[in-house]
């Protein structure tokens, strides 16, 4: 992992917090019933979520309440814009995109001195079965800020308005009063410390509950697609509520995908995308046992690639090659079937989000379609960062530069 940490591939964006930062921060975590950490320096991402704190409590989601409520902490306005590194929901970042967007100001007054503690209300107290993620249409958030700052404040002004009443400017108790408040919480006077509840619709989303689902309801009918087996056949026992229900290995998922044109599939216009040359170039990798030369040399030479490619069997090169046969094929063989020729794993694989889907809906299939197949390297650090970090460990060096290259070329390209 170190060479995903000094790319600025793993860890990035992450705000340090210790000292007074990290004694505020343990004031959020005893409001939210959670046992303070014992660490006096740690980071914080982009929803206050600490990797150093979650492996401290062996419990990677410590500031959720259940599945159901989730819950964030900002410390500091440096987070703003930074990455979510442990999302519970598909729209997580987003939300705190919405907060930032709608108390950037109010932020950076009241990280001052505090901190703030986000509710991710579902209205739901918890969840007892799958469905009742289809009662999960609005989401509120809400704000408690550290030490009832906003309470205080009230007080103080009281302090004020009697002191300024009739010969109270004499009077020495409530001249102590104020120097007490103002030393412990500062001047409180024009500090908006209330932050009103904001209301967010929920359409297709992804949750990481009962083992991660995908709940699409922005199309012809209500789909669940579940990762889990296990959850998938206790839900198909079901016969009230009028949904679809797939588990992600299904192959009748993908072909729903399309019908419902939710996804689509042009194998003569996916051939000339670097997305497939990276798809393919990943299963020669897993195909090829050995290799004589760096990594980075053969997949980005043609002539080495080609070298290699003829040192596996027959069989094997058809699978990998197998899209590039059919559409040579294809143009003298006018019945020929994909399905005879094209590898299974090509027919799901270069699938791609419909494009009448808005943009918010092709990132969540985008993120649905690499889980159902998780062999494009780029999009697999783009839409399952989890996955992607463990699947790393386990390839060859070489080729884990090739990928730290190819994300960090594309990582320039979107953001210029």
């Amino acid at each position: 992992m170190d060479k995903l940490t000094a790319a600025g591939l793993f860890g990035r964006e992450l705000v340090e917090v210790s000292g007074s930062l990290a004694e505020r921060y343990n004031g959020c975590l005893h409001m939210l019933g959670v046992e303070p950490t014992e660490l006096k320096r740690f980071h914080v991402d982009g929803m206050g979520w600490s990797p150093e704190i979650a492996s401290e409590k062996s419990n990677a989601y410590y500031l959720n309440f259940g599945q159901a409520n989730s819950n964030a902490i900002l410390i500091s306005p440096e987070q703003e814009g930074n990455p979510v590194h442990m999302p519970f929901h598909s729209f997580d970042r987003d939300i705190m995109t919405t907060v930032f967007a709608a108390y950037a100001k109010e932020i950076r007054d009241i990280t001052k001195d505090s901190a703030i503690c986000i509710h991710l209300d579902q209205h739901i107290d918890t969840y007892y079965e799958p469905f009742d993620l289809l009662r999960y249409t609005q989401l509120t958030l809400s704000f408690r800020i550290l030490n009832d700052l906003g309470k205080k404040q009230k007080e103080q002004l009281e302090l004020v308005d009697t002191f300024n009443s009739g010969n109270n400017f004499i009077n020495r108790d409530i001249h102590n009063k104020l120097l007490d408040s103002a030393k412990k919480y500062g001047d409180l006077r024009g500090r908006k410390l209330e932050l009103e509840p904001l209301q967010l619709k929920i359409g297709s989303f992804y949750t990481k509950a009962f083992g991660g689902i995908f709940v699409l309801r922005d199309f012809i009918n209500d789909i669940i697609v579940f990762e889990s087996e296990e959850t998938f056949k206790n839900a198909i026992k079901d016969t009230v509520h009028d949904v679809t229900l797939f588990h992600i290995d299904h192959n009748e998922l993908t072909a729903t995908l399309v019908n419902h044109l939710i996804a689509e599939f042009d194998i003569k216009k996916a051939a000339k995308t670097k997305r497939y040359e990276r798809i393919k170039k990943h299963l020669f990798v897993r195909e090829l046992k050995e290799c004589k030369h760096p990594w980075p040399e053969v997949l980005e030479s043609p002539m080495l690639f080609k070298r290699y490619l003829n040192e596996l069997d027959i069989e094997t090169k058809k699978r990998l090659m197998s899209v590039e046969l059919y559409n040579q094929r294809k143009i003298v063989e006018r019945d020929l079937k994909m399905d005879d020729v094209v590898d299974s794993v090509y027919m799901k694989a270069l699938l791609q989000p419909h494009s009448s889907l808005e943009d918010e809906q092709k990132e969540l299939i985008w993120k649905l379609l690499t889980k159902i197949m998780p062999v494009d390297p780029l999009h697999l650090y783009w839409y399952d960062k989890k996955q992607f970090y463990e699947t790393y460990l386990t390839w060859p060096e070489g080729y884990q530069d090739w990928v730290i290259d190819r994300i960090l070329k594309n990582n320039q390209t979107l953001a210029s």
